[in-house]
């Protein structure tokens, strides 16, 4: 084992040790410059956001529109940017066959993660998620690769029931997650979910395993500390950051655009305080 593979596995044992007891953020950078802004807070591992990332290419967060070569050429540049355990938003794999998945993972392991998801929605409105059987079939292919790597990382089984609007999304998640967590996912996630019940219902089912719980604009209401007395472990916040940062621009633009009047410039970040964040790059 090489001197980076030792790094590596010493950070996914970080990591792992993060979802073992308690519960922790795990905040989602877009750039570089995210990335290292969220290690100067304090927070103790990140994950890649597909959507963040796709946005600041002027692109639509799709694997079509982002192909896997981008996809891993910018996971490594975030996890090149922090002594941070990174996860990786991995969509779908970038495949639909198992042994498509399988090579994928083991890429995007060799990018320095800590961490991946693999998701079961297909991108084709018409069937939004992969049937059951090929969704756990592919799983099982992600748990394998991580397997026969000599890097454990953290996978994480994602059911999208909530977000491409499935009939009953409670009951299919907790029906694939605990199928998932059956094929060797070590986490479980159902972004989309917003009620106690149901998270308490998601944490129950795959117990002992770890949940990851996605916070929005659309449950922001949540606290950690309410998320930890559910059993919650794990907490991101997908897009959220880089949409915040996004609003921010946007309602600047529009105003100096429709008002010509620069009032809210006021609200900027204080250059000198980024600036100085990011001279040791310099």
């Amino acid at each position: 084992m090489n001197d980076t593979s030792i790094s590596q596995s010493s950070v996914v044992e970080g990591f792992r040790a993060l979802h073992a007891s308690g519960c922790f953020v795990l905040p989602n950078p877009w750039d570089v410059g995210s990335a290292m802004y969220l290690e100067h807070l304090g927070f103790k591992a990140l994950a890649t956001t597909s959507a963040g990332f796709a946005f600041s290419r002027g692109l639509p967060d799709s694997p079509v529109a982002v192909p896997r070569g981008m996809v891993l050429a910018h996971v490594s540049e975030i996890v090149e940017a922090t002594s941070l355990p990174v996860n990786a938003d991995f969509q779908n794999g970038y495949a639909d066959e198992p042994e498509g998945v399988a090579s994928n993972v083991a890429l995007c392991i060799a990018t320095g993660v800590a961490g991946l998801s693999i998701e079961d929605a297909t991108g084709n409105s018409a069937a939004p998620l992969y049937d059951f059987g090929l969704a756990v079939e592919r799983i099982k292919a992600a748990r394998a690769a991580i397997d026969a790597s000599e890097i454990p990382v953290v996978l994480t089984a994602r059911c999208e029931a909530w977000l491409v609007g499935q009939p009953d999304p409670a009951r299919v998640v907790l029906e694939r997650l605990v199928a998932f967590a059956e094929a060797g996912a070590d986490c479980l996630y159902a972004p989309g979910v917003r009620q106690a019940d149901e998270i308490a219902a998601i944490v129950k089912a795959v117990s002992p395993k770890p949940v990851n719980v996605l916070v929005s604009r659309f449950n922001s209401d949540l606290t950690v500390s309410q998320l930890s007395d559910l059993g919650v472990r794990r907490i991101s916040v997908g897009s959220a950051l880089s949409c915040v940062a996004w609003g921010a621009f946007m309602n600047a633009a529009r105003s100096i655009a429709e008002t010509g009047s620069f009032d809210t410039l006021a609200n900027a970040a204080a250059f000198d305080e980024i600036n100085v964040l990011f001279q040791k790059r310099g």
